[in-house]
């Protein structure tokens, strides 16, 4: 194998916590803050969205794999990291924007983007995975939309991307019961790709990445493309009605409460 050869217009490092490597026409970020579960602050979604966009415009590129070190793919907005951040929080509107962003760029790309799904996919972290082309996970990752839990809504393009897979009524029962979907049932009920052996995840995903490394580009573009504009027709309406409904939700005292709740580990007490 070539020794690594970095991307010409997005650097190695993005932001402490977020990794950057190209090699054989494929672009690996792995989002790397074991410690905090891998959940995301503004300034990591931020450089995600740089190094998505950065990668659509780089012809070298021709897969994206997406990963989390450690135990979890990604758990979601960074909020205990925000809950701390008093008066420097950034407003709600740029939150939603940034990870909207992140979001349209995976869709956008004209290359496949595949996630690599160990451990948990929560919140944000579950919208990311399932705005991939292919998304594979460990049998003992699992997916939760656990938004309503902290008084808040789905965001991530999420009502829009998991209602096109698994329909309405499925839908509606991960967003508002806020329970776990194991792997394999999500594989069973056609959310995600595959489901592998934790240690047969990573070359599976590499294998599957080299084949389409060497695909024909244009192609593939065109079929995502086609297959984007048949399947996502709802995605951007949904991303315009989830910044307005969690724009509202990010301020209201359920949000605190939850987040409080959260903190301290108890049972939230709703009174809206």
């Amino acid at each position: 194998m070539s020794a690594p050869r970095q991307l010409s217009t997005v650097p190695a490092v993005a932001a402490d916590g977020l990794r950057v490597v190209v090699d054989g026409g494929i672009l690996r970020i792995t989002i790397d803050r074991p410690g905090r579960m891998n959940a995301l602050d503004l300034a990591h979604m931020t450089a995600l969205g740089d190094v998505l966009e950065g990668a659509a415009a780089d012809p070298a590129v021709r897969v994206v794999v997406l990963s989390g070190a450690g135990a979890a793919f990604c758990t979601g907005a960074d909020l205990a990291a925000a809950a701390t951040a008093g008066g420097r929080a950034a407003s709600p509107e740029v939150v939603m924007d940034s990870a909207n962003r992140v979001i349209r760029a995976i869709v956008d790309l004209p290359i496949p983007v595949i996630a690599q799904v160990g451990g948990a996919a929560v919140g944000i972290g579950a919208s990311i995975a399932l705005a991939a082309d292919l998304t594979y996970a460990a049998e003992d990752a699992y997916l939760l939309l656990a938004f309503v839990n902290v008084g808040l809504m789905p965001d991530g393009g999420s009502s829009a991307l998991i209602a096109a897979s698994i329909g309405r009524a499925r839908a509606t029962r991960m967003a508002l019961l806020g329970e776990r979907l194991p792997a394999d049932r999500a594989a069973d009920e056609g959310l995600i790709a595959g489901v592998l052996a934790a240690d047969d995840l990573a070359a599976h995903v590499d294998a599957v990445a080299a084949r389409l490394a060497r695909g024909p580009r244009r192609a593939v573009a065109l079929t995502k493309q086609a297959l984007t504009a048949t399947t996502l027709t709802e995605l951007d309406p949904a991303l315009v009605r989830e910044k307005a409904g969690q724009t509202e939700l990010l301020q209201s005292p359920d949000f605190a409460e939850g987040v409080t709740a959260m903190l301290t580990k108890r049972a939230p007490n709703f009174g809206s």
